[in-house]
């Protein structure tokens, strides 16, 4: 049989490209998640030993030519031809004639076993544009072809169709690294591929803390189905009941409409403030204490990212110290085990007792704790661990305080609770010790209308302190008309816009 085309190659031909010392090209880019182009990354072949840099545009070469050929077999078995990405087979033979295709990766997309003679089309079967490797064998000889698809999935060969490819070794992988940047590795099943990564940047580590906008951090109970069993549903949430020392405590839980046990959700609680309860925050006729449900908080999550929670006082009273403390460690560990949760993004917010309380909290949880607002917190009536056990960590904190409260005095409240919070909260130094701020004093509101928020200066940016003042009473919907009476309206508070936009920055 005599052969004319050039793209047909006898078995004998065939088989000398497979003893060859073959080539391989693998480029790409390296960017970073916004798509900028990253220089001077590294970019390492592992078990090749071999290795780049990409240039300004984020590009890089690894290359290896092809140095010599040499006679592997001397059978003859057939006939192979490709044209136009039609497989041609012919052989003198009974054996199969095995098709692989693999995609750029090397990871097998397609199988077939054809037997006598005939033709194929090497698309066939392929879902996506995009270069691909057929592996034909055909008795002891084998061959690879790189094809490309085009837009009806035809096949062409290029020009150096009838180059061996290499063969990846066992495990091959290539790293990129870059300053700032995670390390990526992928892995690698041929050698002669395009790859176009993107690097995301590092976060960085601190002795205590998290940075501004880390990753979520997810619970145990990701993934899976909550084991809790509710006590009853009441509106807009549900209530469950938990054992703390000798006392059977209850609290509410509001999940969003499209929970997710699949996707960390962000936490918040809502603390009750005195002559009210755990059940008021999650549902209550309007009012200028309950304008919707969990201080406002609920409304404004339009995306389902938080689970609500609400915990109940034994007696509408936080005044049990230690144990109180335990019921909401303990409740936070239920969630944690439970239901997706970032365990990274955990708020608290109360007013009047629910603030004295937040503000007991948030110096003994810091390590659970991401952030706290307070409505009227008071620097009295508050049970502190205290000895080896008190916390001297950092927070964040955000307060909103009438100056002229008669029931929780604002002056005390600025002049002692804030300082002892601001002592703990200054700029890390160089070994990641937190510094003293509370030389720095707020701004605060003059006169009967408007309102002033103060971010402190000094304080360590992953610790925000943030100070409120208004010209109203015991009140948390603060608004810009003054204190209740003529133009007064609840409804037009200030308040939760500005709690959840301190939340989210993290």
């Amino acid at each position: 049989m005599s052969i004319k085309s050039p793209k047909i190659f006898t078995t004998a031909c065939l088989l000398a490209f497979c003893g060859a010392a073959s080539a391989y090209t693998i480029t790409g880019t390296v960017s970073d998640n916004d798509g900028k182009a990253i220089k001077g990354a590294s970019v390492n072949l592992i078990k090749e030993d071999k290795s780049a840099t990409t240039d300004d545009k984020g590009k890089f070469t690894i290359h290896e030519e092809e140095v010599g050929i040499k006679p592997a077999f001397k059978n003859a078995v057939g006939y192979i031809s490709v044209n136009n990405g039609i497989l041609s087979y012919s052989q003198s033979s009974t054996s199969p004639v095995q098709v692989k295709i693999y995609n750029s990766l090397g990871n097998q997309v397609f199988s077939k076993t054809l037997q006598g003679a005939g033709s194929y089309d090497l698309s066939k079967g392929l879902t996506a544009q995009g270069t691909y490797l057929a592996q034909v064998t055909v008795g002891s000889a084998k061959q690879n072809f790189k094809f490309t698809t085009k837009g009806n999935f035809s096949s062409a060969i290029g020009s150096q169709a009838s180059a061996l490819m290499k063969d990846a070794q066992a495990g091959e992988k290539i790293t990129f690294a870059a300053e700032g940047f995670d390390t990526l590795t992928v892995p690698l099943g041929t050698l002669d591929t395009t790859l176009d990564v993107k690097l995301t940047k590092s976060e960085p580590t601190f002795k205590f803390g998290y940075a501004i906008g880390n990753k979520p951090t997810p619970s145990k109970g990701c993934g899976s189905a909550s084991k809790l069993q509710k006590v009853k549903s009441v509106e807009n949430g549900d209530q469950f009941q938990i054992r703390v020392g000798s006392d059977t405590r209850k609290y509410f839980i509001t999940l969003p409409k499209n929970y997710d046990n699949t996707k960390p959700h962000k936490v918040l609680f809502a603390l009750h403030c005195y002559g009210s309860s755990g059940e008021d925050f999650v549902h209550h006729t309007p009012d200028y204490d309950h304008p919707t449900p969990y201080y406002g908080q609920q409304v404004l999550d339009k995306n389902g990212d938080y689970i609500f929670v609400s915990l109940d006082a034994i007696g509408g009273l936080w005044n049990k110290g230690q144990a109180d403390h335990d019921f909401f460690a303990q409740t936070l560990t239920t969630l944690n085990e439970n239901y997706c949760i970032d365990t990274s993004r955990v708020f608290i917010n109360g007013f009047s007792y629910g603030a004295m309380f937040s503000y007991s909290l948030m110096q003994d949880m810091q390590s659970r704790v991401r952030a706290a607002a307070t409505y009227a917190v008071a620097d009295y009536n508050i049970w502190l661990p205290e000895g080896n056990n008190m916390k001297n960590l950092p927070i964040a904190w955000m307060n909103v305080h009438g100056v002229n409260d008669g029931r929780c005095d604002y002056s005390r409240a600025k002049n002692s609770a804030l300082p002892r919070i601001l002592k703990r909260n200054g700029k890390a130094d160089a070994d990641g010790n937190f510094t003293d701020a509370s030389s720095e004093k707020p701004e605060e509101v003059k006169g009967n209308t408007g309102h002033v928020c103060y971010d402190f200066k000094n304080v360590d940016e992953r610790f925000p302190v943030k100070w409120c003042s208004w010209p109203g009473d015991h009140q948390w919907t603060a608004h810009d008309t003054g204190n209740m009476g003529v133009g007064w309206n609840w409804e037009s508070t200030w308040v939760p816009e500005a709690v959840h936009a301190f939340f989210e920055q993290f």
